[in-house]
């Protein structure tokens, strides 16, 4: 019990258990206050014609409450273990209410349009209910993820952040041979790429859905590939496509040359991530980039962002390169 103690924010889960079942229970008595006033059996599903499936009261009422309770705890718990950032709790907590109280909402739309009916046929659900309660419900869950403090431990984040702090007291270099920036396409080509999916991905919606997702599905992947992470370390060279795809690895023992230079993307087979003969590119534009000799006789070509950044990247993964051939080829990372 100790460790569960340890790893949770005991507020937060008294707050996510707790809130749903209430608001569960509320559902119920009030649903229970207007029940003379309801036809039986409850329309449940409406189509173009009008009320299409029903349910029993109890039912309805009975599911309903289990609804707002489970995905009320399916997102608020979320919020809950001390190990996750303290931003992404934030977030969890706010949308764990929204989505609670939406789901209520939306029970009591369908409760509300059949008030004062004798048959539930010619009901609907109330769109003034679903209109006002889906607002309140979308802005009391922002003020949530404002207002919400999240009970901060000590982490394995701050264990790493104490361990980087001390390698940079014992070797004042350190920092020197890190580098980190993410690098991505001009806006106007994010813009271009969205009129030319996005946009008749809406239209085809009506006609073929099924080619409408798979054509925003091939505009996001081709997106992400216009979007890179570069770290450069004492191990080495390591570039992610969209942030999180790994797509080059090259140790620093392996580096013969790095240099900066202003690149043609068509040069090395265009945007994206590219691989011709024994070159292998990775360039979210045309411009400035660092280029890199291996030992083994390889080429690669990465986007620097910017002049400045190329130079900076080059510089570092030279000085990496020379500090592990004096090192026999091992680094310290």
């Amino acid at each position: 019990m100790g460790k569960i103690r340890d790893s949770v924010d005991a507020r937060a889960l008294r707050f996510a258990i707790g809130f749903p079942l209430m608001l569960a229970a509320g559902f119920v008595v009030c649903a229970l206050l207007v029940r003379p006033d309801l036809p039986e059996p409850l329309a449940v599903r409406w189509t173009a014609a009008g009320a299409a499936d029903f349910a029993p009261f109890v039912t309805v009422a009975g599911a309903g409450a289990s609804m707002i309770v489970v995905i009320g705890w399916a997102v608020l718990l979320q919020a809950v273990p001390l190990s996750r950032p303290a931003m992404m709790r934030r977030i969890m907590m706010g949308a764990g209410l929204s989505m609670s109280l939406f789901v209520t909402t939306v029970l009591a739309a369908v409760l509300v349009g059949q008030l004062g009916l004798p048959d539930a046929r010619g009901s609907h659900v109330d769109a003034s209910v679903l209109a006002l309660g889906s607002g309140a419900a979308l802005g009391l869950g922002i003020v949530m993820g404002f207002v919400f403090k999240a009970d901060e431990r000590w982490s394995v984040d701050d264990d790493v952040a104490v361990r980087q702090a001390l390698e940079r007291e014992q070797d004042p270099d350190l920092a020197r041979d890190r580098v980190s920036l993410w690098v991505h396409a001009r806006s106007s080509i994010f813009v271009m790429l969205g009129i030319a999916t996005i946009l008749p991905a809406a239209l085809l919606t009506i006609a073929v859905p099924w080619l409408s997702v798979l054509l925003v599905a091939a505009a996001l992947v081709a997106a992400a590939f216009l979007v890179a992470r570069i770290r450069v370390d004492r191990g080495g060279l390591h570039v992610f496509a969209a942030g999180f795809v790994r797509v080059m690895e090259v140790p620093a023992a392996a580096i013969d040359a790095a240099t900066p230079r202003d690149v043609t993307a068509a040069d090395y087979g265009g945007w994206g991530y590219r691989t011709h003969g024994n070159t292998t590119a990775m360039l979210v534009s045309s411009g400035p980039a660092v280029v890199i000799d291996r030992s083994d006789g390889r080429r690669l070509a990465v986007s620097g962002g910017s002049a400045t950044a190329a130079d900076n990247i080059a510089q570092t993964l030279s000085r990496v390169a020379d500090r592990a051939r004096r090192n026999g080829g091992t680094t310290a990372v």
